[in-house]
């Protein structure tokens, strides 16, 4: 692990504990996109000519990554649009449950255009608030991020599986953007039936590209009758109403994609179960520390399992102070968000408890 530190350039100069805004560009990626656009540069239109065979490999390593099927498997230039796509073939009498608090791209996107929403409180006890809405509510739709983007509470996945099961006419729709590339995933024995996700953070893939995966037969559940009926009196192929037709529209960019495909080799070669468990040593370590200065709300520290993105109680000053001392987080909500990948180690977390200590 040590030795992949000489990837990342800014690692030699900062303590980088924001992935969770974004993560970072290295070098063999930056090698893969500059060889892409000198293809480009050299071959014009011809370059362009294996495009499909190229999206097609890209679908085909993301659906092998997260335990996915390659034809159910989208690509997308960011979570929000894939997501706000999906809303567009979804009747408006639906109702939804969503997390208080949540990520706004998830929960605007319902608000905005008029579905009945109704929350659950993200908290200690959130799989049995969840529950709880549940029955009170009866929604037919759940809509969450796995990670709480904020303080880093992580939903309990064997509960959605749990809770799919017993409610398996409950479409579960997850924001993935937070989670993917932190643990071991496989997306078909899950109980989500769509998750979505933007590649620019944890699995370091640089912006403009996402993916979305669906369970068999979403589709029919997410495709409006008007867009079935035009697509019958046009006498198209059957082939334009399929994932692809209806959430690819126009070119999709090879520069960014083939990123993301490169990053989720890269992220292979290291191991995902390797990241994982580096990861959570890490945030176990970063929870203790933190929990002895008092930093952390009540919520988190009553959680057993936690992501490794931390809100600690804090300011703009606090804040600022820190990056003076070339540790780079983010603000958010009412603290310092911080956040910690598999090219952190040990002593990025000593040096921001060193930089607290200091600053108290």
């Amino acid at each position: 692990m040590k030795n992949l530190r000489k990837e990342f350039p800014i690692l030699t100069k900062n303590t980088y504990l924001n992935t969770a805004s974004s993560g970072l560009l290295y070098n063999s990626l930056l090698d893969f996109r500059q060889e892409h656009d000198l293809d480009f540069l050299i071959g014009g239109s011809l370059f362009r000519n294996k495009q499909q065979a190229f999206l097609n490999s890209i679908r085909k390593t993301i659906s092998a990554f997260f335990g996915s099927k390659q034809n159910n498997t989208v690509l997308t230039p960011n979570f929000s649009l894939g997501l706000n796509t999906i809303l567009n073939g979804i009747e408006k009498n639906k109702k939804v449950l969503l997390l208080d608090e949540d990520y706004p791209s998830v929960n605007f996107a319902f608000a905005n255009k008029g579905y009945a929403v109704c929350y659950a409180k993200v908290n200690a006890t959130l799989e049995q608030n969840i529950e709880e809405a549940i029955i009170k509510h009866k929604p037919n739709i759940l809509a969450l991020s796995l990670v709480q983007y904020v303080n880093g509470i992580v939903i309990d996945l064997d509960f959605l599986r749990k809770l799919k099961s017993k409610n398996p006419n409950l479409l579960i729709i997850a924001d993935a953007t937070q989670f993917c590339g932190t643990r071991v995933f496989d997306f078909d024995s899950s109980g989500i039936d769509i998750l979505g996700c933007s590649g620019y953070k944890w699995l370091l893939g640089g912006y403009g590209n996402g993916f979305i995966l669906f369970k068999d037969q979403i589709l029919d559940q997410i495709t409006p009758n008007s867009y079935k009926n035009a697509a019958n009196e046009a006498d198209y192929d059957p082939s334009y109403t399929s994932l692809q037709a209806r959430f690819e529209c126009g070119h999709l960019d090879t520069f960014n994609f083939g990123s993301l495909e490169f990053s989720l080799n890269f992220l292979s070669k290291i191991g995902l179960s390797t990241i994982e468990e580096k990861i959570i040593k890490l945030a176990d370590y970063a929870k203790t520390e933190l929990c002895k200065l008092d930093l952390l709300e009540e919520d988190v520290v009553q959680r057993q399992n936690n992501s490794s993105i931390f809100n600690i109680k804090g300011d703009q000053k606090l804040f600022n102070y820190l990056s003076e001392n070339d540790i780079t987080t983010s603000v958010r909500g009412s603290g310092i968000r911080i956040s910690l990948h598999f090219y952190n180690t040990k002593e990025d977390v000593e040096k921001l408890l060193s930089a607290l200590h200091r600053y108290r």
